[in-house]
């Protein structure tokens, strides 16, 4: 399968309480308007998922990471609007250094308790709901799920943890 690579990510506050999510209100014509979100993005040529994972939140928050830490894998099979597969590499960002930016290209930066995200009072793909459980455990564990799209929709999801 090919696969566009991708990164996203999840800054959190210090007390783990709050994440910086994006809200997606910028560009009508974006896949994702309306929904919040991680931080990131495709991966550049020549980039590992690290570096681009920092790239991704630098451009989009002003933010450096200082530590990452791996929450797992996705694969998205016809997620994109032409019905392109994803992969996507899913981290925690626990600690960082700098202030969020105000204007970031690709919406509103918003600093959204964690509380409401899980219990999905945050407008969100519904897809979502099924992995950032798992991104946000209390005892994290690395996954690697597959959630195949048609039609703009998740048909199902499934995932091995480690």
């Amino acid at each position: 399968m090919q696969a566009i690579i991708a990164t996203l990510g999840y800054v959190l506050s210090p007390d783990r309480r709050r994440v910086l999510m994006l809200r997606r209100d910028k560009r009508p014509d974006d896949l994702h308007f309306g929904y919040y979100n991680g931080l990131g993005g495709k991966l550049d040529p020549g980039e590992d998922v690290v570096a681009g994972m920092r790239r991704e939140i630098r451009e989009e928050s002003g933010l450096d990471c200082l530590r990452l830490e791996l929450a797992g894998t996705i694969s998205w099979p016809g997620f994109g609007r032409g019905g392109e597969n994803w992969f996507g590499f899913l981290f925690r960002i626990p600690e960082w250094s700098g202030q969020p930016q105000d204007n970031c290209p690709e919406g509103t930066l918003v600093w959204t308790e964690l509380s409401d995200i899980l219990a999905g009072a945050v407008p969100m793909w519904e897809s979502d709901r099924h992995f950032l459980p798992l991104v946000f455990a209390d005892r994290p564990r690395v996954f690697h799920g597959v959630q195949p799209y048609a039609n703009g929709k998740a048909l199902t999801w499934s995932y091995t943890e480690l």
